[in-house]
């Protein structure tokens, strides 16, 4: 079944709605058999593009995965990527900033991270964090020492300027960015909480924090909404994914990486006529030496 991957993206010249998202779009897959063929057979095929970006060397490919706490991003960076050559692929996790990363701007903790050309770099959070869980709980922004101290209606549509320059920096030296909003329902994410505590093998990802934040979850969705209007653009586009059923969920990142790679018209790097000759040379001589 062919996936619709613009049904999903944010048209950055239409107000997006959060309310108007879908958290379960029909499966695009018949079994769990069918969908562990589609997903190897995605992954097979990004590893192999994978190869051609590395030895190419011409582009990065950044992935960044945002959502609530049990939307799936851990098992989806997991699914998907597992499969990649660990030597062309990295990924980063980032949580409450360390003492040196609060010295530095923003984006500082993220652009150290980021993928060199020939790598696909994976984000699980990243500087949206900024813009998200710091605006659901400003005491966090009162703590950051940003000089002049900005009022809020200001300090955002800074950020989000500074998150768009970066990208569109970014993307005019190669690294394609590619940014996935799992949207999970409050209710689905009761029952995954729930189930990490009733799970024995499950117990070590319950965090009782995660049940705290889930109160703030109207203010959440509002910084979200905020957020993907703001910062989707032709460039970077946000991809807001239905997270209720997982399988699905990772079908549709997978379709949407997969298409990513295929834009760039990834080759091997050709080999000249000299090259070919001293390769021919030392082909000869490895026979010569038994």
């Amino acid at each position: 079944m062919a996936i619709d991957s613009d049904a999903y993206r944010i048209d950055p010249r239409k107000p997006f709605r959060i309310k108007k998202a879908p958290t379960l779009a029909p499966p695009i897959y018949d079994s769990h058999d069918d969908y562990q063929r589609r997903l190897a057979d995605y992954v097979n095929e990004m590893d192999e593009l994978q190869e051609k970006l590395y030895s190419s060397g011409s582009h990065a490919v950044l992935a960044v995965f945002q959502a609530m706490d049990a939307a799936g991003k851990d098992s989806t960076i997991r699914a998907v990527f597992s499969g990649i050559n660990p030597q062309g692929c990295n990924v980063s996790s980032f949580r409450q900033p360390s003492h040196l990363e609060r010295a530095h701007d923003f984006l500082w903790r993220a652009a150290v991270q980021l993928p060199r050309r020939g790598m696909i770099g994976v984000f699980n959070r990243s500087y949206y964090e900024e813009v998200l869980v710091v605006r659901v709980h400003p005491e966090i922004l009162a703590d950051q020492n940003i000089p002049g101290a900005p009022a809020d209606s200001v300090v955002w549509k800074q950020r989000y300027r500074s998150i768009k320059e970066f990208e569109a920096h970014l993307s005019r030296n190669g690294t394609r960015i590619i940014k996935f909003f799992l949207n999970v329902s409050r209710d689905e994410q009761a029952k995954r909480l729930r189930d990490r505590i009733q799970t024995p093998r499950k117990n070590w990802k319950f965090d009782p924090n995660d049940l705290y934040e889930r109160r703030f979850w109207p203010q959440y969705m509002e910084a979200y909404e905020k957020c993907l209007n703001a910062t989707s653009t032709e460039d970077a586009p946000w991809y807001v994914i239905p997270a209720d059923d997982k399988e699905n969920m990772r079908l549709i990142v997978a379709d949407i990486l997969l298409q990513t790679l295929k834009k760039l018209d990834l080759a091997f790097p050709k080999v000249s006529d000299e090259q070919r000759e001293e390769m021919k040379k030392a082909g000869e001589g490895l026979l010569e030496d038994k």
